[in-house]
C-alpha cells in the first residue's frame, strides 16, 4: 500500500461541505463515505475526510471540537503547479461558500505564492506554489 495522507476535518453541514470540496476538484469516494464521514480524494494518496462533530469527537479523548470559526487547530497546505492555479483554487473556494486571503511574507511571487483558504466551517487550507 502506498503511503497516504488523510486530513480529518470536523464539519457542521455534510452536504454543504461535500459540494464545497467537489467544487475545488476533490472527488467523493463512495466506498469510504457514510452519514458520519465522507472521503474526498485530492489524489489517490491525499484525502480529506469530512467528519460530523459527533464522529470526530470519538477520536478526541476528553478534548472538544474547536469552533473553527473562532479557533484554528491546524492549517493544511496543498501544492499547485502555478500561481495561476493557486488563484483559481481560491476563487473557486470563494464562489462556493468559502473565502481566502493572502499573508504578505515578503517573498517574491516568482519564488513562492500562497493563499489561505477557509472552508464554510472555518477550516484553513493553504494553497501554495513554490519555484523548486
Amino acid at each position: 500500500m502506498a503511503k497516504m495522507i488523510f486530513v480529518n476535518l470536523p464539519v457542521t453541514d455534510m452536504q454543504r461541505s461535500i459540494k464545497f470540496y467537489e467544487a475545488l476538484g476533490f472527488k467523493q469516494n463512495k466506498d469510504f463515505s457514510d452519514e458520519s464521514g465522507v472521503g474526498m480524494m485530492w489524489s489517490d494518496t491525499i484525502w480529506i475526510m469530512l467528519l460530523t462533530h459527533d464522529f470526530y469527537n470519538k477520536f478526541l479523548q476528553g478534548q472538544i471540537v474547536a469552533d473553527t470559526q473562532k479557533i484554528s487547530g491546524s492549517m493544511t497546505a496543498f501544492s499547485f503547479d502555478s500561481v495561476a492555479a493557486v488563484k483559481e483554487f481560491a476563487a473557486e473556494a470563494a464562489a462556493n461558500g468559502g473565502s481566502y486571503y493572502h499573508v504578505e511574507l515578503g517573498i517574491p511571487e516568482d519564488q513562492m505564492y500562497e493563499l489561505e483558504i477557509k472552508d464554510p466551517d472555518g477550516n484553513i487550507l493553504s494553497a501554495a506554489w513554490m519555484a523548486m
